[in-house]
């Protein structure tokens, strides 16, 4: 069996018919839609048939566009150096930006339609997408004049895109001045950054302390650049009549405010535990004042439990098969189909990811396994999004869509059921380091997100008066660490400028890039703690959910499974199974 993915179910090659046919097929599709859209538009007659037709293009358009560019981007991930991947995709990212002023005038008239609902109802075609267009009439009170939308388009090219590449300009070309075995060296940011996990109490606080440095070198240029972008961002909102930036995101993730509310409040109540956690490993780590920040990542235990890949899939089978047969199944023929990229080697890229690609029905995860149990996760969690996908494939592919809070549901929740196994079956050592790994995970997601959110609502509650010097985005993220963390860590050994090397902030399209991370691991946490309750049957459920998160708001997703995230104590559940694993790490870290 091949480690290598096959992608000739999307196509043979480059040079093959099928692909060279699809992208004049694209070039025809483009030249109609603009005329298309200019006769659809000019009335509301016939507004039946305009919105089936209207279905009917844009499913069209991203099947086709989505087969070609999955082909191209999942070439690139494995061979970096091809070059008729990195022409064919550059050209077609040109291509797809040409459909954008007639997507958006097609947008705006199916916004202001009359009487939406009613409409339809008269077709089972837009019935089964009621949900897609309904959501494009409510994003359309936010759209201005074509003429003002084509103004700041361009205006952020010179403003945002331009602060955003300035800051990535400044951190990725800063060297680190470091005394390393005696010589005096320059390292890339990076390099100093992933120190953090090393072994070496020594070599962890000297590479904190030479991050620390190293950004009074750029850290007003960067302040200039935060403060461009919210100030943008803050401006646009405004004219677009969003409440705030976080109306906005909350919006966009398909999310209330109640929702995050509730959720932020229990995340506030599980601290103490999270704090017992630091606190236990500072002891561990002999440290008198709390966990310094360098310390937050450090190694604890010795344990290096192997699993050679086969060994890898064989776990993660079985115990998929303990949830459901249909989970085990799909994890079967990925193996089987050759849908998996396995090994690192030369010219592919770093990291894991799945890719969904619902035009032909069928995933591809990329990993670069290295036979730890670190990479079985890693595993379990792709094949949980792509879990997910085959879930929606049942769904129209503009049904599929799903927010980001919901994108990690399936895939964690896959990846705790490999972890709890492995738990079980581990010797107290393994236990342990698995343990202290996964609470490792979820204090980031849970503790270091809301010093994030915390961070960032202050920021641009501040930005609304003035901007913000670079000492002062300092001492607002020192707040915003103490008011998260509290005394498990040294406040001696902060991270005043975790707001430089976090690129989530730079963003002016993705504003609170941190609550869905916590959505996702607590939703999924809960989940499971219902799953423990209900047994097998629970499966059946889990898929309906899945299906529909591309044709839902996420209240009425949890509601499928008479879960109510209104109620604080739903997050208070999920919050209680990582509140037990502490209690677990605890009492293994005594023994």
């Amino acid at each position: 069996m091949s480690l290598n993915w096959s992608l000739k179910e999307l196509y043979e090659s480059f040079e093959s018919e099928n692909f060279k046919q699809d992208l004049i097929e694209c070039v025809k599709y483009i030249e109609s839609f603009s005329d298309w859209v200019n006769q659809v538009t000019k009335n509301y007659d016939n507004v039946v048939s305009k919105l089936e037709d209207y279905i009917n293009k844009i499913s069209y358009q991203e099947k086709l566009f989505s087969k070609l560019f999955a082909f191209c981007e999942l070439t690139l991930s494995v061979e970096t150096s091809n070059k008729a991947a990195l022409k064919n995709l550059e050209s077609l990212e040109q291509k797809a930006s040409s459909l954008a002023p007639g997507e958006s005038k097609i947008k705006s008239w199916i916004g202001k339609i009359e009487n939406l609902n009613n409409i339809v109802e008269q077709s089972d075609l837009l019935k089964e997408h009621s949900f897609y267009l309904m959501e494009i009439k409510q994003n359309n009170k936010y759209l201005l004049s074509d003429k003002e939308e084509a103004v700041i388009a361009k205006m952020k090219n010179t403003g945002s895109s331009s602060w955003s590449k300035l800051r990535d300009l400044l951190t990725s070309s800063l060297k680190v001045d470091i005394e390393l075995d005696g010589e005096n060296k320059q390292l890339p940011l990076t390099v100093i950054r992933n120190m953090a996990y090393d072994k070496d109490e020594s070599l962890r606080r000297k590479a904190y302390e030479a991050e620390i440095n190293s950004y009074k070198k750029i850290e007003d240029a960067v302040a200039a650049s935060l403060n461009g972008i919210k100030g943008e961002v803050i401006t646009i909102s405004k004219i677009r009549g969003y409440e705030s930036p976080l109306e906005e995101a909350l919006l966009n993730s398909r999310m209330d405010k109640e929702t995050l509310e509730s959720m932020l409040a229990a995340m506030k109540e599980s601290f103490p535990s999270f704090r017992r956690y630091f606190k236990r490993k500072g002891e561990l780590l002999q440290k008198e004042n709390g966990l310094a920040f360098y310390d937050i990542f450090a190694p604890i235990g010795t344990v290096n439990m192997e699993f050679p890949y086969e060994k890898g899939k064989a776990f993660v089978y079985e115990n998929f098969k303990t949830f459901s047969g249909e989970l085990a199944n799909y994890a079967q023929k990925a193996f089987n189909n050759n849908w998996i990229d396995v090994e690192p080697r030369e010219g592919k890229v770093g990291g894991a990811f799945c890719n969904n690609i619902h035009a032909i029905g069928e995933s591809r995860f990329m990993l670069n396994y290295g036979d730890r149990f670190t990479d079985v996760v890693t595993l379990a969690h792709e094949l949980g999004h792509g879990y997910h996908g085959e879930c929606l494939n049942k769904e129209s592919i503009l049904n599929s869509d799903y927010p980001m809070p919901i994108a990690e549901t399936a895939s964690t929740f896959c990846e705790t059921i490999v972890k709890k196994a492995a738990i079980k079956s581990a010797t107290k050592e393994e236990a342990f380091s698995i343990l202290e790994s996964e609470i490792s995970d979820c204090a980031q997601v849970i503790v270091d997100i809301y010093s994030r959110f915390f961070f960032e609502s202050e920021l641009f509650k501040h930005r609304e008066n003035s901007s913000l010097s670079s000492e002062e985005l300092n001492s607002l993220m020192i707040t915003a660490q103490k008011e998260a963390y509290g005394d498990a860590l040294d406040e001696k050994y902060l991270h005043p400028y975790m707001w430089i090397c976090k690129p989530h902030y730079y963003d002016s399209d993705y504003n609170f890039y941190n609550f869905p991370y916590a959505f996702g691991l607590l939703f999924s946490k809960g989940l499971y703690a219902r799953y423990l309750k209900t047994g097998r049957d629970f499966a059946r459920d889990y898929n309906k959910l899945l299906s529909v998160t591309g044709k839902m708001k996420l209240y009425d997703v949890a509601k499928l499974m008479n879960i109510d995230i209104h109620d604080i104590d739903f997050w208070r559940s999920s919050l209680k199974t990582i509140e037990e694993d502490i209690d677990k790490f605890i009492e293994l870290s005594k023994c």
